[in-house]
């Protein structure tokens, strides 16, 4: 029987649509938690209809905004041995040439998001788009000095981000925090989990949307527990602060907001709970031109 959710969910920001392409799904492992007990978080996720181990989802976006076409981040390409690697055949399903994007916006340089930025060997998928991504993640991963001394176990993430921005290196725009990258879309500096790690703000009309990276990577605990971190966090006290900020952010503002690893389809709001914060997916709503959108 094939799979009933194609892996593609569109949501109206303003002007903008803004689809989410879902690139897959991997096992990942309570070890990994930092913060929180490898007991008590298997109990939240028992609690939460988690399966366990729990699983990780990967998803990348696709803006589209004044006439102009934005992918934000790019997946895992054919990395974690196929099981990520489905955006471009999302892409392909909606018609979306890879030649035709503008902007790739990348909120960091890990592997399941920037794999996807290259082919088998080596070349540009985003033939003809320009890169954005943070200066302070560039400085991290591509200085050569910052790579010698990292642990052997991290050599091989320099090398992936290394290849895959290589073909992009002619093209590539480097941004700081605030600063205003394409009409209606700005960065927001989310250190931590890498140095330069950001998401983007999109706002368009009297709607703003939050694309924030990876600032929860399991929503069946680090909403409710945002001291939560993961092991893979360079800097895991500086993570749990950018948490604790865009947490109080799309909370106090009521923003709409997305991330790459929040459960498909991902777009949702966030309200206070208790000590910490629950998450409200948004709503269906059928509008005149058949996308999903706010109520």
């Amino acid at each position: 029987m094939p799979h009933a959710n194609p892996g593609i969910h569109h949501v109206k920001v303003g002007e903008a649509v803004v689809t989410a392409l879902n690139d897959g799904q991997f096992d990942a492992d309570t070890a990994w938690v930092t913060g929180l007990a490898a007991p008590e978080a298997e109990a939240m996720l028992r609690d939460s209809f988690r399966v366990l181990p729990p699983r990780i989802t990967v998803s990348c976006f696709l803006v589209e905004i004044a006439g102009r076409r934005v992918m934000v981040d790019a997946g895992g390409g054919g990395a974690m041995g196929g099981l990520l690697g489905h955006a471009g055949a999302r892409l392909a399903a909606i018609g979306v040439d890879p030649k035709s994007i503008d902007t790739v916006l990348v909120t960091h340089a890990h592997v399941d998001h920037v794999n996807g930025l290259v082919t088998a060997d080596g070349a540009a998928v985003f033939a003809n788009a320009e890169l954005v991504i943070n200066a302070a993640e560039t400085g991290f991963w591509l200085d050569k000095s910052v790579q010698a001394q990292a642990p052997e176990s991290a050599q091989a993430y320099f090398g992936i981000a290394q290849r895959a921005l290589a073909p992009y290196e002619k093209r590539m725009r480097l941004v700081k925090d605030g600063e205003e990258v394409l009409p209606g879309i700005a960065a927001v500096h989310l250190p931590g989990h890498t140095p330069g790690h950001t998401g983007w703000r999109l706002s368009s009309g009297r709607d703003t949307l939050l694309i924030w990276g990876d600032v929860v990577h399991l929503p069946g605990l680090q909403f409710a527990r945002p001291e939560a971190g993961m092991a893979f966090d360079i800097d895991g006290d500086l993570g749990r602060a950018s948490r604790a900020r865009a947490l109080d952010m799309v909370a106090t503002d009521r923003l709409l907001l997305t991330g790459m690893h929040l459960d498909f389809p991902t777009f949702g709001h966030v309200r206070r709970a208790g000590t910490g914060y629950a998450f409200e997916p948004l709503v269906w709503a059928p509008t005149e031109s058949g996308l999903f959108a706010q109520g």
